[in-house]
């Protein structure tokens, strides 16, 4: 298929008259509606302003393809038009764009298709086209301007002469993929191409396009290559690429910089990857996974989104209270805990939109924040993330429930179906069934901890200071986290908090006074971490101590989590509470007495003594 059969002359705007973005769209847009290319205008700009949400199609130079894959486009088309005057369309280089490719692709686009519009990509990167189209003066010299420059013979034979003729040269792979599958792929592995020939490197790249996946790396590939190059806007599959270096970045980024990334990994810069069980393409979709699963990720994804708003909010509480003991309730308490409480009160919404989103996608996040909402108002945290399950999966249920009904009906879908009916069936099942029964299991968790003896507590409390230095920052460490903030939200219980706190402490505080009371067994470089461990310590990150925790696990985790847990214990044994979710020492200013203050301070130096003390033992003398 020649580039013309979709470059179409009474699609083109020679002189386009918008003055912003949006304008410029609009009126591209109109332009395809007039010509009856697409049936329903206004879904096809939803998908365009969709995919300039995620990264702007302004690439830069001037030149913008903005682009949409979807049912309503009637003909595939690509439509030209050009601004004398220029856009300020948000390009990547912060310049008006002046070039405009505007790609409507059917939602049944065959290959020839999506090759036609691959080789209009890799065009835009010749910099002799691309100023040909600013002084073409018709649609007849634009279609004389492709004949130029699309009339090349097929390089494809020779391409595979090279691969197999070239042995000694280096070699770099890449992956190339964008949301939609239909520019920056190609224009990427074009970049990247072209830069490797000039710097004297074979790129091998795989574009996961719109046709599919083409070129794929093999095994022997990714043995034999120098490095990975990573460009993708979207998930691709990563795990094949454990402990080899590897740099990802965006197509963007590899279609203005592709010299820059070759030469990065060329001077041996790029880091070396650590796939997870997430990178892998299979479990992408919730249907490969285990419910374990897909309960663990969606909860870690709703702690995690939620974790700047505790500790940002935590942390102005605690300097509102500071405030307050030394200069009363003035204006400035008022701002700290106005500002602070304010992101308090988006813990539980963002937990379970987040929740909801990682079951359902976008579409899951807002009924997910309105059952977090709801859940604030008497549910609490446990409330929450089960409203956070109910609103993703109403939305899973009313996908499958509409996966028959006309495409036509796509952008209904998304606009009018799944915000109504999911946030009905999310708020009336929240309303009359999780409301009232976990605002009554709040009233008695609440009488509980109220009347739990000092044993139980004390107990309770090693084991939450000992799970903190299990995983030191993991999904172990999360749990034991994400239980004292829902005790600390529901109940205003701060007892639990303070042993989480003191025993996320621990870790990297042992680690370092085991490098001051054991200097000649730790070597010069890992000295040098000492005085990082202890402000890391010090400031409630336990992460710190991973490093050592990697090298030699067994004897930094089982030292550091009886430390940990002592801890923890001691807090609850000597009746200390923690004023705010995070902060650390910082925090003690703000405690609610002197004999919490003093007895915080004891119970992580005991602990962090123990620790240190158990990890320098078991570390042995020094090995040259």
């Amino acid at each position: 298929m020649e580039i013309k059969d979709l470059l179409k002359k009474d699609l083109m705007i020679m002189d386009l008259k918008a003055n912003t973005k949006m304008e410029a769209i609009d009126e591209m847009i109109a332009r395809l509606k007039e010509k009856n290319i697409v049936s329903d205008a206004d879904v096809f700009k939803d998908l365009i302003l969709k995919r300039e949400e995620r990264s702007s199609t302004g690439l830069g130079e001037g030149i913008a393809m903005p682009h949409a894959k979807t049912s309503v486009v009637n003909s595939p088309s690509v439509l030209f038009a050009r601004s004398n005057k220029g856009v300020d369309y948000d390009a990547l280089d912060g310049e008006p764009v002046h070039i405009f490719f505007m790609i409507a692709a059917s939602e049944g686009a065959h290959d020839l298709h999506i090759e036609t519009l691959a080789k209009l990509s890799k065009m835009l990167l010749n910099d002799d086209f691309t100023k040909g189209l600013l002084t073409c003066g018709s649609p007849d010299e634009v279609y004389a301007l492709v004949d130029k420059y699309s009339e090349k013979p097929q390089e494809s034979p020779k391409e595979e002469v090279k691969e197999t003729q070239v042995t000694n040269k280096k070699r770099i792979l890449a992956v190339t993929a964008c949301p939609t599958g239909i520019a920056h792929t190609y224009m990427a592995e074009a970049a990247l191409k072209e830069a490797g020939e000039r710097l004297g490197v074979d790129v091998k790249v795989e574009t996961n396009g719109a046709d599919g996946i083409k070129n794929n790396l093999t095994a022997n590939d990714i043995n034999d290559a120098v490095g990975i190059i990573v460009a993708a806007d979207k998930k691709v599959e990563t795990a094949r690429f454990n402990d080899r270096k590897v740099i990802v970045t965006s197509t963007a980024d590899a279609i203005k910089n592709a010299e820059a990334l070759i030469k990065k990994v060329l001077n041996n810069e790029a880091p070396v990857f650590k796939a997870e069980a997430s990178d892998n393409a299979e479990e992408d979709s919730q249907a490969n996974d285990s419910i374990g699963r897909i309960i663990y990720k969606s909860i870690m994804s709703g702690v995690s989104n939620m974790l700047p708003f505790v500790i940002g909010g935590g942390i102005l509480l605690a300097l509102s209270f500071i405030v307050e003991r030394f200069m009363g309730q003035n204006e400035l308490f008022k701002l700290l805990y106005g500002v602070g409480g304010g992101a308090f009160h988006f813990l539980i919404p963002v937990l379970a939109g987040f929740i909801a989103m990682s079951i359902a996608d976008k579409p899951g996040f807002m009924p997910g924040a309105v059952a977090g909402y709801m859940a604030s108002q008497g549910a609490g945290f446990l409330g929450g993330l089960i409203g956070g399950f109910i609103a993703g999966y109403s939305v899973i249920f009313l996908k499958k429930m509409t996966k028959n009904m006309s495409k036509q009906f796509d952008g209904m879908k998304s606009r009018v179906i799944y915000p109504i009916f999911s946030l009905v069936i999310t708020g009336v099942l929240m309303y009359f069934i999780i409301g009232p029964i976990f605002t009554k299991i709040n009233v008695i968790v609440a009488n509980w901890l109220n009347n739990m003896g000092t044993a139980n507590a004390v107990l309770l409390g090693a084991v939450l200071g000992g799970m903190m230095s299990v995983d030191m920052g993991g999904p172990i460490n999360k749990a034991a986290y994400a239980f004292s903030i829902g005790v600390f939200t529901d109940t205003n219980n701060g007892a639990f908090m303070a042993a989480v706190m003191a025993g996320g402490m621990v870790p990297p505080l042992a680690i370092a006074l085991a490098m001051t009371l054991f200097k000649d067994r730790f070597d010069e470089k890992e000295q040098q971490s000492k005085i990082s461990n202890f402000i890391l310590g010090l400031s409630f990150i336990t992460e710190g101590a991973i490093p050592f925790a990697a090298k030699e696990p067994l004897k930094v985790i089982s030292s550091c989590v009886i430390g940990a847990a002592i801890a923890g214990g001691l807090t609850q044994f000597w009746g200390v509470t923690a004023p705010a979710p995070h902060g650390g020492i910082f925090v003690i200013p703000a405690m609610p007495s002197v004999h919490s203050a003093i007895f915080f301070v004891v119970s992580i130096i005991i602990g962090a003594v123990v620790s240190g003390v158990i990890f320098g033992i078991l570390r042995g003398k020094k090995k040259n």
